[in-house]
């Protein structure tokens, strides 16, 4: 297909698709959040977190362990995913635990993953 043929060379053919679709668009500010959102799931460490977090609630030292990272690199990416309202913690004693704050949460992450797992599946 040449740049040509990818071009649209008319105005509005289903106006009426166009004015249902504006409608019901979200405004400025939610898809800019929503994109901000998003972008949290772009570090590689912290979908590791939330991976191990989709899995079990854990404490800062285990994920440490887990990750082969220091505490205070997972203490820094878990500030941020409980700014993000992704995850929350409780406190037992002395020891803080970390869980996914929702169900959403879970659900967006494994769908991400089912959706990445189906190209492994694809390719074999």
């Amino acid at each position: 297909m040449t740049k040509d043929e990818m071009l649209c060379d008319c105005d509005v053919i289903h106006s009426e698709v166009v004015d249902k679709v504006k409608e019901r668009m979200p405004n400025d500010e939610i898809l800019y959040d929503l994109s901000d959102f998003f972008k949290i799931f772009g570090d590689s460490t912290r979908l590791k977190i939330i991976w191990a977090l989709d899995e079990n609630e854990m404490c800062v030292c285990d994920i440490a362990v887990l990750l082969n990272m220091t505490k205070s690199a997972i203490s820094h990416q878990l500030k941020t995913l409980r700014q993000e309202n992704l995850v929350k913690f409780r406190r037992e004693g002395k020891v803080v635990y970390y869980s996914l704050k929702d169900d959403h949460v879970s659900d967006i992450f494994e769908k991400g993953m089912e959706h990445i797992k189906e190209k492994y599946v694809q390719e074999q």
